[in-house]
Formats: structure tokens, C-alpha cells, sequence
């Protein structure tokens, strides 16, 4: 039996991302928020467990987001980081901090704003230093569905693959891009940090031959781990050189994962 394993933002969607640098205000769309922890072993990407219309709706932009979090009772996970951090430990971290959820508001309304024809939006999140306490990057995600996905599921269905997304977005948004793709609910698993990736990999593989498809850094464990590992270069970014060298496949295409026997 065969499965295939896809990472989401990069992977199955092309993602659309505005990051703001709250030093200096600057929102970019054209850094990765993973290489922006990489740069910083201290950092670490939170990302919140809520639409992110709520950040929109409830909040009031002078209200900081340490407030905003505790009052509305936001669940929120470490996405990514170069250590393991618990929640209550990241909440007593940036208990002193001052950024404010129009940081917040300011990204959603860039992607949204600037990009119609988003399919899903991932979530809103941030990026925070362990070390200084302070919240450096407020960061909103979403993506269109690249236009070969839904003929891959179909083909790898027809095959006999069962097939699994494993991602670091928010639940709701990976539960909506599954319905939309037609692959089960139950097969979908959320804010899955690099080192869940590679755990969902290797118990897979007690009854699978597992393949994992993905396109960044914290996709690095689980590409080694699964017995065919995948790079796609589809979004169009330039690829940790880590990345590449843990890669048995790096396809431009995800129809490219069609060609691949495993």
C-alpha cells in the first residue's frame, strides 16, 4: 500500500503571504516567514487557531495582541521553531509585549485586499523572539489551489494512494482546502510543527510506503524520513540549500509527482 503525504502552502496551494516588520512597519510579500525563524534561533512562528475575519471583527487595533489573545481565550500553536516551546511558556514570553493588533489587521487586509482570488485563507499569526520577548513580525497567509491539484488527487485515487495533508496552517482552513480536493477529513492533519511532520511520517509507514511532497524547511524531517521525499519548486521561491539536499525528487509541477514510481 501506498501513501503520499503533501505539505499545503507552497505545496497544494500557491500561497499568498504579507509579513510585517513591526521594527520599522515595512509589509513585504516576498520573504518566507519559515527562512525569517531560521535567521534567528530564537524565533519562533505562532500561528492563531481562528478565522482570521475574527482579528478583524472583535479586535480593536490599539489593542495588543497579548490582550487580544487572553481576552477572546484564541487558541493558538507553535507552528515552527528550533525548539520545543509550550503555549503557557510563549504567553508568559510576550506578556510585556506592545505590538497591537492593527499589526495584524495590517496583513490581513494586504492579502486580502490585493488578492481576489484567494481559495483559502490559512490564518494570521506571528513571529516572536523567546529571547527578548518582543513580537517581530505579525504575518497573514492564504492561497489559491494550483490549477493541477485536483487531477493529481483524482489520478493517485484511481492508483489505489491514500493520501494526507500535513501542515503547519490552521485546522479550519486545511479541513475547507480537503473538502474542496475531495481527500477525508480525518486525513488532514493541522499545525503540524517539522518535527510532527516527521512523526505522522513514520507511523504511516507501519502500514504504508509513504512518499512526502513539500517545499520548505520545515518540511526537511519528514522529506528524510519518508521512504521517497519530494521537493516541488512550484511557488516559485528559491529553496534552502538543506531542502535540496535531503530531496530524492525535486519536480516544478506538483503533476510532476505523477511521474515518480515508488
Amino acid at each position: 500500500m501506498k501513501a503520499v503525504v503533501f505539505d499545503n502552502s507552497g505545496t497544494l496551494i500557491k500561497r499568498y503571504r504579507a509579513i510585517k516588520d513591526i521594527k520599522n512597519g515595512i509589509i513585504c510579500d516576498n520573504v518566507n516567514s519559515i527562512d525569517i525563524v531560521d535567521n534567528d534561533k530564537n524565533r519562533a512562528l505562532v500561528v492563531l487557531q481562528t478565522d482570521p475575519s475574527n482579528c478583524i471583527n472583535k479586535a480593536r487595533p490599539d489593542q495588543t495582541i497579548t490582550h487580544f489573545l487572553k481576552k477572546n481565550e484564541i487558541d493558538f500553536d507553535i507552528s515552527y521553531s528550533d525548539e520545543d516551546i509550550g503555549k503557557k511558556e510563549l504567553l508568559n514570553a510576550i506578556k510585556d509585549d506592545k505590538s497591537f493588533m492593527s499589526d495584524v489587521q495590517d496583513t490581513y487586509n494586504t492579502v486580502v485586499g490585493k488578492h481576489y482570488n484567494v481559495h483559502i485563507c490559512s490564518g494570521s499569526g506571528f513571529i516572536v523572539n523567546m529571547e527578548t520577548g518582543l513580537i517581530e513580525f505579525t504575518i497573514t497567509a492564504g492561497g489559491k489551489i494550483f490549477d493541477e491539484v485536483t487531477c493529481v488527487v483524482n489520478e493517485l485515487k484511481n492508483r489505489g494512494v491514500e493520501m494526507f495533508i500535513a501542515s503547519g496552517d490552521r485546522k479550519t482552513s486545511l479541513v475547507q482546502l480537503a473538502e474542496f480536493i475531495n481527500i477525508p477529513k480525518e486525513n488532514v492533519f493541522d499545525t503540524a510543527s517539522s518535527r510532527r511532520k516527521k512523526e505522522i511520517v513514520m507511523d504511516l509507514k507501519k502500514k504504508y510506503k509513504v512518499m512526502m511532497v513539500g517545499n520548505s524547511s520545515n518540511d526537511v524531517l519528514a522529506i528524510e524520513e519518508a521512504d521517497v521525499g519530494v521537493l516541488t519548486l512550484q511557488q516559485g521561491e528559491t529553496p534552502p540549500k538543506k531542502v535540496l539536499g535531503t530531496s530524492d525528487y525535486v519536480i516544478k509541477n506538483i503533476k510532476d509527482v505523477l511521474k515518480i514510481d515508488f
